[in-house]
């Protein structure tokens, strides 16, 4: 269960970190904030939403880690956490600003599954 628990926080963490990320690009271009906005209200916002990130992420890491009970080891959470963050950011373009998956996004996503391969399967 602590997999699960694990990968549905970091799940959640991304989400709120490609709002974090990438949000202000969006609000930008729905004219909620301009080009005129001054770049430290963007990122205190960003710090806002990036706070709930840090709650899911830290305790998400924490229950997953081998060393305190959790089935993967710190690569595992690594490149776990990488490709949810790739899909999460696909879900975010796709939706937020309509942008299509083409044929290379698709070989890098290919090449992450290689990645989690390689880190899973040899010990």
């Amino acid at each position: 269960m602590n997999g699960l628990y694990t990968i549905g926080l970091l799940l959640a963490a991304n989400v709120f970190m490609t709002l974090a990320w990438y949000g202000h690009l969006k609000l930008q271009s729905l004219h909620v904030i301009g080009n005129t906005t001054p770049l430290i209200l963007v990122i205190l916002m960003s710090w806002g939403i990036a706070f709930f990130e840090y709650c899911l992420q830290v305790p998400a890491n924490r229950i997953g880690f081998e060393e305190n009970g959790g089935p993967f080891n710190l690569m595992q959470l690594k490149v776990i956490q990488e490709v949810i963050t790739l899909l999460v950011f696909i879900v975010f373009s796709a939706i937020a600003f309509h942008m299509p998956l083409r044929w290379n996004h698709a070989v890098a996503c290919l090449l992450l599954i290689g990645a989690v391969y390689f880190v899973f399967g040899f010990k």
